[in-house]
């Protein structure tokens, strides 16, 4: 059931179902106004026909077809232009656009509420053109604040800033719940957890990324403790260790609680958005695009990222007591976020230094782990500009690390 409430929920992002909704609700409003014809009264059907109502529908149907054809190619310009100046990550992020779903919603189910309604009135039922004219005037109202909101939102489209304010707050509100429930509400899986020795091992089915972990669902599945030896983010292999398990419990049972895809999701991966950011860092970085403006906004986004995700509300209490589960660290948070920056980044100074004053101003949190972490990559991050910088001065202008 886990992996169906899923695949429900990802289906539901997707930029046809929405249109198909309104698609199908269009026809099924043409339908009501015939079938309800017998409701209007008679003065008012006699003043309303076919010929009042067709000439709107027509010039709906025209117009909304090559509106609906340029937003979707205007829609994918931006979109590729976005991968290709930032990161191709982000598509799911864009495609994900609430905006842009119902905006050609909107305009694609217009065209067919306009096409099924000429279709029936050449047909011969037109009984209810009062009652179709009345939707007509509805739907030509929502294409106008549709096509308000359309223009509106095309200026920031795909573009640089509308990337890294997409990315930043599927960050935040990931690194947020991490914060509330660092194991999935499960306890965390450490060294000093001792595994009974008549443990069976639950094996990956195939192999790929794994997901998602259903913890209330293993709970649910077991009355004897659940390992699960690995996290969310982290590769499987086929028939590679996944969890381990004691008692009567179904192992197919617990293999339905984990969700193995093909690549990383952001759902309970915070450290893959903040990767996401980080590769938005490199591509500024490249010699192509030579571009360390956008390296320092990434930068100072991560860095207010793990500030406040440090110093955030704390964990909530634990919910299933039987379940344990591995707990991303700050050091795996830090080093996805500034690692490949440092390395790309150490030639420049302006980007050197901005994030050694990121590293360093990290080192000063009350999260001991977040500054022991920030305090050896800024450590690290020094020895690749000493490596990188051709001019000695800039090196000795770099901020020192903190001790």
């Amino acid at each position: 059931m886990f992996r169906k409430l899923v695949a429900l929920k990802r289906l539901a992002k997707q930029l046809w179902v929405r249109v198909a909704l309104f698609a199908v609700l269009a026809i099924v409003s043409v339908l009501f106004s015939h079938l309800a014809a017998g409701l209007v009264p008679d003065e008012v059907a006699a003043r309303i026909g076919p010929d009042a109502v067709t000439p709107i529908l027509s010039i709906l149907a025209s117009s909304m077809l090559a509106v609906s054809t340029f937003s979707l190619a205007t829609m994918v310009s931006a979109h590729f232009s976005a991968a290709g100046s930032t990161t191709p990550r982000v598509m799911r992020l864009l495609t994900a656009d609430s905006t842009t779903q119902t905006v050609l919603a909107i305009f694609i189910g217009a065209f067919v509420f306009a096409l099924t309604a000429l279709i029936l009135f050449y047909a011969g039922y037109d009984s209810g053109a009062a009652l179709v004219l009345g939707v007509t005037l509805w739907v030509t109202g929502a294409v106008v604040l549709a096509l308000i909101r359309w223009i509106a939102h095309l200026t920031a489209l795909g573009t640089m800033g509308d990337v890294l304010q997409r990315t930043e707050t599927t960050a935040k509100n990931s690194l947020t719940n991490h914060r509330r429930r660092p194991a999935l509400g499960a306890q965390s899986l450490g060294a000093d957890i001792i595994m009974p020795d008549d443990a069976k091992t639950l094996r990956s089915p195939k192999s790929g990324v794994l997901q998602m972990i259903d913890v209330a669902g293993l709970a649910r599945c077991s009355t004897t403790p659940v390992f699960v030896l690995r996290r969310p983010g982290q590769v499987v292999l086929h028939g590679a260790p996944l969890a381990q398990f004691s008692g009567d419990v179904s192992a197919e049972a617990l293999l339905s609680c984990f969700v193995i895809g093909e690549s990383r999701t952001f759902e309970q991966d915070p450290a893959f958005a903040m990767t996401v950011l980080s590769e938005v860092a490199l591509r500024a970085l490249s010699p192509a695009v030579n571009d360390p403006g956008t390296a320092i906004d990434v930068i100072s986004r991560l860095e207010r990222l793990l500030w406040d995700w440090a110093h955030g509300d704390g964990p909530d209490s634990v919910s299933y007591p039987l379940v344990y589960v591995p707990v991303l660290c700050a050091e795996d948070l830090v080093n996805a976020s500034f690692d490949a920056i440092a390395r790309d980044g150490a030639a420049l100074y302006e980007v050197c230094a901005h994030l050694l004053d990121a590293l360093n101003a990290l080192a000063q949190s009350e999260e001991a782990d977040l500054a022991v972490a920030a305090q050896a990559l800024a450590h690290r991050a020094r020895a690749h500009a000493q490596q990188a910088m051709r001019l000695e001065d800039d090196v000795l202008r770099l901020p020192p690390a903190r001790e």
